[in-house]
């Protein structure tokens, strides 16, 4: 597995960017998982995929990044060059402009309406971008944009290996829930991770930038509502809610992607990245994700 750092980083550039040649590498913390990005110089990145399951991912934030951006009230990355595979590296990779601002805290997350409200505002102006031609749910997304049915064998697997530490039969009435409907709309654009690690906010603590378009693309949107599932609270669950303007069934389908994924990290089956602190992480929000379908089931939400 090559070692992704700042010495190789410092030799793609060289090999393939001779004009930032010279410019200062280091690593963007938090690294990422996915990608590995690292500030070069003042004002750019660059991000390399951390293995080949994301390689489909470059040249798909190259081609639509540009097309999305002029279209969103919020900052985006921008691309300023894709780097080729090398001998040291054999993955096509990214060069963009650095963004400036820093991960919100989960408190703000949870409990700012302001900020709400700004995410929701975005999320429906990139829903409002024309999808002709974008690309569709597949393994470049890990199938984002489809129903979450598509993960029912995971699914059902992680609750059978977390047995009688959960509450099953709460967790299996929220996924027969999410995959009793289907999103009947035409495809529309969506970012397809929605997390504090890709928000940035400045100074102030208002939402300047989405970043991590990885997993973006057309498709049922339901994927970006799971952190007004999972971490929103209060009056900024209601503003996010207000602003998504979607149904009872759609938020259904969000709490089966939000249980999917957090049922497979508590499980232990998402992969080596995923330390205790995640399983822990995990388990808390299958007990937002259960609370959550009872305040629909009682009307609240």
């Amino acid at each position: 597995m090559t070692n992704i750092d700042e010495d190789l980083v410092e030799s793609l550039i060289a090999e393939q960017f001779p004009q930032w040649s010279g410019l200062p590498v280091a690593q963007a913390l938090p690294g990422g998982w996915d990608n590995r990005t690292f500030r070069l110089g003042d004002d750019l990145s660059v991000r390399l995929p951390s293995s080949s399951a994301y390689v489909l991912q470059v040249e798909k934030e190259q081609r639509w990044l540009p097309v999305l951006a002029p279209r969103l009230p919020l900052a985006i990355p921008e691309p300023v060059g894709i780097g080729h595979p090398a001998d040291r590296f054999p993955h096509p990779w990214s060069v963009y402009r650095w963004l400036p601002g820093r991960p919100p805290e989960t408190a703000l997350i949870e409990r700012d309406p302001m900020f709400a409200a700004s995410l929701g505002e975005f999320l429906a102006a990139l829903e409002r971008v024309d999808a002709q031609d974008g690309p569709a749910p597949g393994v470049h997304n890990f199938f984002r944009g489809d129903s979450p049915a598509v993960y029912a064998d995971e699914t059902l697997s992680a609750i059978e290996v977390l047995g009688a530490t959960i509450d099953a039969s709460a967790v299996r009435e929220v996924w027969e829930a999410a995959v009793e409907t289907r999103w009947q709309g035409e495809p529309v654009w969506f970012h397809g991770d929605v997390s504090e690690g890709n928000l940035l906010v400045d100074e102030d603590g208002r939402l300047s930038a989405v970043i991590d378009f990885g997993t973006s693309g057309i498709g049922d949107p339901v994927c970006d509502l799971v952190i007004g599932v999972v971490t929103m609270r209060g009056a900024a669950r209601q503003a996010f809610r207000e602003h998504r303007a979607l149904g009872a069934d759609a938020w259904a389908r969000a709490r089966g992607w939000a249980m999917w994924k957090a049922l497979v990290v508590a499980a232990g089956s998402a992969g080596s990245h995923s330390p205790e602190s995640e399983a822990r992480k995990a388990r808390a929000a299958i007990d937002a994700i259960i609370e959550d379908h009872r305040m629909a089931q009682r009307g609240e939400v």
